[in-house]
């Protein structure tokens, strides 16, 4: 291979984690577009901070993570600060009887099983983000949310049980994968 090392590694980088960084997006975002902005965004900040990137602080795939869960954090802020609108007539019927939005298929998570998802506290649908989405291990989650890895383990297990009512109650469990 020709050209610059740090290019490379960047491109070796990129290649080994596309995935996962989209799959974090895939758990917690609404549409494949935004999943794909949001992944795009993530490897252009990465390479912005390529120069200073640490391998003895984090793993290359801890360092893009926390990368990719600073980049939700503020789509959720710019999201939020958009939505602030004034509701209109036929809006607030809708807003009073807890309607939201209908969930956009094309991620690749169920649409049950985002709606399972939805219905967990948002430190657990983090959790569970950077475990199956991220594919990242206890000790990675618990480096990026400052959580111990047993915490880490206790969540994805109750997070999990809760999903497997949730799904259950709607008569799909079989939809929730079994090594989950």
């Amino acid at each position: 291979m020709t050209g610059d090392p740090d290019r490379q590694q960047f491109a070796k980088l990129y290649d080994e984690h596309v995935g996962r960084v989209y799959g974090f997006f895939g758990y917690r975002v609404a549409s494949r577009e935004e999943a794909e902005d949001l992944t795009q965004l993530t490897f252009e900040r990465a390479l912005r901070a390529w120069g200073g990137f640490d391998p003895e602080r984090a793993s290359p795939r801890t360092w893009l993570m926390a990368i990719a869960k600073n980049l939700l954090i503020d789509h959720y802020r710019r999201d939020r600060a958009s939505r602030e609108t004034p509701i209109e007539e036929g809006d607030a019927v809708e807003a009073s009887l807890g309607h939201e939005p209908p969930i956009h298929p094309g991620l690749g998570v169920d649409p049950e099983l985002e709606a399972a998802l939805k219905g967990l506290p948002e430190r657990e649908r983090q959790v569970i983000a950077l475990r199956f989405g991220g594919d990242l291990t206890s000790r990675e989650i618990a480096e990026l949310t400052g959580i111990g890895p047993a915490n880490v383990d206790q969540i994805v297990s109750r997070s999990l049980r809760s999903m497997r009512a949730a799904l259950e109650e709607r008569g799909t469990a079989a939809g929730l994968r079994s090594d989950l």
